[in-house]
Order: C-alpha cells, then structure tokens, then sequence
C-alpha cells in the first residue's frame, strides 16, 4: 500500500490513479519533457536559459466508438508540446506555479481532456530538483471563463490614453463616468511625467528609467479618483477586465517579461500594443501626441 508520503513524490499518473474515481478515465502523459527556458524571480536568473523538465498526465473522455485508428478523434499528445510552447513563448514569467496554471487551463481547453495533472522541476539550480505540482479539473476551468448564463463571453475592454493635461483635468471624473457607462472594461495608461527625470546615456537602463517614470504618473491618476487602481500583472488585469472594473496599467512588468514586446518607450505605442494584446475594442487618445498607424485595433483621437 502506498503511503502519503510516497504518494506525494509520485509521478502525476499514480497520483492520478490513487484519485480516481469509482469510473476512472483514459489517460495520457508526457514524462520528462526538458526544454531550456528563462524563467524565475530572481535578479540573477534574468536573461539566462535553465533546464525544466515538464511530467504532464491528462484524464480525457472515452475516445468515440468506432476509433477507427483516427488521430482526429483522440487528443493528441502533441497538444501537450504545443501547451507548453505557447506558454512559454507568450511573456517571461517568474513563477513555476503561473506556468503550470497556464499550461493546465490551455490544455483542459482541449474537449476530451477532463483533469490535468501538471508537474515542472527545475534541474540546474542545486544537486536536486525544485518543482512545483498542481491539479486542475474541467469543472475548475470553467468556473473561470463562463458566465451566469452558461455562455462563454469574448471580453474587449477600452484602452484610453492620458495626457498629463487629461489626468489634472477638473471633468476626469465625468469622463470616467461616460467610460464606464458604455459597459465595456476600462484601461487607462498614461505617458511620462512633466518633470525631467534621469538619463544614463544607455538604452536598456533608460528603457527601465522610463518605464518606471511612466508608473509613478500611474499613481497620480490613481490619486485622482478612487476607481483608478494601479495594475501591472497581466493576472490582476485579467481578473478587473472580467469583473468590468476600471483600471490603470503600471507597463514594467509586462512589457519586460513579454518575449516579443515593444522596444520603443513611445507611451503611445506601449498603449497601443497593450490594447492589441488584451483584444481591446478600440484605443482611444487623449491629447496632442501622433497616433500610431498599422494596427490591429482601432484608433481614435478622444
């Protein structure tokens, strides 16, 4: 009989048979997937690769009868990859736990998958490996994504840029008024501060320096109206997009981890590949600044 503890340093597919159910479910799995990725929270793990090695099982429904030895009818264990790669490629993350999360939900996307069973070790730090474990169901997932209706809703909020001019103005208030009566999420982003901040005379450090300069003017505004609240992970905008509430984008985080981000410290552009990257409906630009042409999204002066 095997006890908790061994249990507990068991691969996800003994795990997944020690829990289940009186009907257990097919099963598939990805055992000892290394790719080499830069990942983690600390300073000194920035812009170097390390090994994770990714042990996935999923517990899909009973494959359609006849199979008919069809690669259409079964999931497919290059979705497991796949999940994993677009994870991986969408933004830098810090945490183990956020890519497991990630990796798990995009896979239980997939129709036949019913439990997910995500296991990621890093090899390289120590004589050992530290890793993180988690379990997620259909059931969980959908919890996220569907609505009061049982209808999943595509969600494209309101991107707006600020001037410094539109920030002090005595009708802000208004404006958020009339924004947040068209029903649709509102993100707010603004430029760089009026005062003159310090310049280093090197690309990435001043790319750093603005970025920060750009959130401190994100704090003003939030000091101008309690419904302003400051956001900088793209899990808290998801979470305030869902719930229609307003908020203001602090871009560091974002657009440093983003694999392919923005280069330019143009505020407008930083607006405008946020409202691109959450699907906005439109960006709409408060004050005398060049609107960006090419994009996907739409435009506006406001």
């Amino acid at each position: 009989m095997i006890s908790d503890i061994s249990l507990a340093f068991a691969h996800p597919e003994e795990r997944s048979l020690a829990s289940a159910s009186a009907d257990p479910r097919d099963r598939i799995s990805l055992r000892d997937h290394v790719v080499e990725v830069d990942i983690g929270a600390f300073q000194k793990e920035r812009g170097h690769t390390q090994r994770v090695m990714f042990n996935i099982v999923v517990e899909v429904r009973p494959t359609p009868q006849p199979l008919n030895d069809d690669v259409d009818r079964i999931l497919s264990y290059d979705r497991l990859t796949e999940a994993i790669a677009t994870e991986l490629a969408a933004e830098r993350l810090n945490l183990l736990e956020t890519l497991a999360e990630r990796v798990a939900e995009r896979i239980l996307a997939e129709p036949q998958a019913m439990r997910a069973f995500v296991r990621i070790e890093k090899l390289d730090i120590g004589p050992y490996k530290l890793g993180v474990e988690i379990v997620r169901s259909r059931a969980e997932a959908a919890l996220q994504v569907v609505g009061q209706d049982g209808q999943e809703a595509a969600l494209h909020p309101l991107v707006i840029f600020l001037d410094n001019a539109a920030i002090v103005a005595p009708d802000l208030g208004a404006r958020l008024d009339a924004w947040a009566a068209r029903g649709q999420p509102v993100i707010l982003t603004v430029g760089l501060p009026d005062e003159a901040r310090p310049q280093t005379g090197h690309k990435p450090t001043q790319r750093r320096v603005d970025l920060l300069a750009i959130e401190q003017n994100a704090w003003v505004l939030a000091a101008r109206d309690p419904r302003c609240v400051v956001m900088a992970t793209r899990t808290e905008i998801d979470w305030a997009v869902k719930r229609g509430q307003i908020l203001v984008w602090a871009p560091s985080k974002m657009v440093l981890d983003a694999t392919d981000g923005p280069q330019s410290r143009d505020p407008v552009v930083l607006a405008l590949w946020l409202a691109e990257t959450m699907a906005a409906e439109r960006l709409i630009v408060h004050g005398t600044v060049a609107l960006p042409a090419g994009s996907r999204v739409t435009v506006e002066q406001g």
